[in-house]
């Protein structure tokens, strides 16, 4: 007897699975294209915080799940064998005027009390950093320590051997039994928008490319809305774009293009890295911007993970311990601004 199916195994899908099966719960996760096959099985996986400033719940949601993640994919691999890339590694960010470096000395400031001493945001200068760091118009570069990275297919990866190593079964098609949670990416919200006459949610594509290159120790970087991000395994990831408007899922064109060249220009390290693929892959947003826990909004006793967008994975670990209360406990800790009330 299933006790919890999980209909879809992208991030927000496969974490709720997690931890409700670390709970002793007899899990099904179904999807029928496979783990991580929409927007979690991309390329970049940088856990990015906002900034330290206007803080806010979504803010300090995203602040506790960053602070979870080190000790939760390290029992996710240690459960299943298989590596995630994780690494809590920092970022750097360069810091473009007078006006940028008074902001990012203020919120320095906020980091001290908002992150409560676990993790450092501070200006640092540019050449402390060498050759990998961006190039700085100021000579100042922001460093913060809470940003991890997890390679985004592999995670799924991790999370689908962990499930199958504490006894869940992961299939393609099957039948929904016991408590249902449904985290079916943006097809699931516009199916959802349908359902209800009005939008809810939509879904975003982005592109992003793999370059053949080994700074797996270092920083990721975050220069002109381009996100820079070494892998464990020898590789950068650099994306991505944001499209509200697109005709095929999954190809990738002249936009990813101009996203490489804005890399390269910040970081001229890359040039001459082998780009050794190109993705491109649709992100799900809900129309509130906050990711969608909790009761479903149209089917009675049954539940609702979805609208992880970029952050998916980056609220991932808190996101599901806080759904596997709800569903197993009836502990309903979801933040009001994440009930799916918010987007409708």
């Amino acid at each position: 007897m299933v006790d919890v199916t999980v209909m879809g195994a992208g991030a927000f899908g496969l974490s709720v699975a997690w931890a409700c099966a670390k709970r002793g719960a007899k899990v099904r996760v179904i999807d029928p294209n496979g783990v991580g096959a929409g927007a979690s099985g991309g390329l970049v996986g940088a856990l990015a915080p906002h900034t330290p400033e206007n803080w806010n719940v979504k803010k300090a949601f995203q602040f506790q799940s960053l602070i979870m993640a080190e000790g939760w994919w390290a029992e996710v691999e240690a459960a299943g064998g298989v590596s995630a890339g994780y690494g809590r590694t920092g970022r750097i960010q360069p810091i473009r005027d007078a006006h940028a470096l008074t902001l990012a000395k203020a919120r320095a400031e906020s980091a001290k009390a908002l992150w409560q001493g676990k993790a450092l945001w501070e200006v640092v200068p540019q050449d402390s950093l060498g050759d990998w760091a961006p190039i700085s118009p100021t000579g100042w570069l922001i460093h913060d320590t809470l940003t991890g990275r997890m390679f985004p297919r592999r995670a799924c990866a991790a999370l689908a051997a962990a499930l199958r190593a504490k006894g869940a079964e992961i299939t393609k098609e099957g039948r929904p039994q016991g408590k249902v949670v449904w985290a079916t990416g943006y097809e699931g919200l516009l199916a959802l928008s349908e359902e209800m006459g009005k939008a809810v949610g939509n879904g975003v594509k982005g592109q992003a490319a793999l370059l053949r290159l080994d700074q797996s120790q270092a920083p990721q970087l975050f220069a002109d809305a381009v996100h820079i991000v070494p892998h464990a395994d020898g590789t950068v990831a650099i994306g991505s774009t944001s499209e509200r408007e697109f005709d095929d899922a999954t190809s990738t064109d002249a936009q990813l293009d101009e996203v490489l060249a804005r890399a390269y220009a910040a970081v001229p390290a890359l040039k001459d890295a082998e780009v050794i693929e190109r993705w491109a892959g649709v992100r799900p947003r809900a129309k509130s911007r906050a990711p969608m826990l909790g009761e479903h909004p149209t089917r009675s006793g049954e539940f609702i993970a979805n609208g992880g967008f970029k952050i998916g994975f980056g609220m991932g670990p808190k996101a599901g311990e806080v759904m596997a209360d709800l569903v197993l406990e009836s502990k309903d800790a979801v933040p009001d601004a994440f009930r799916p009330e918010a987007s409708l």
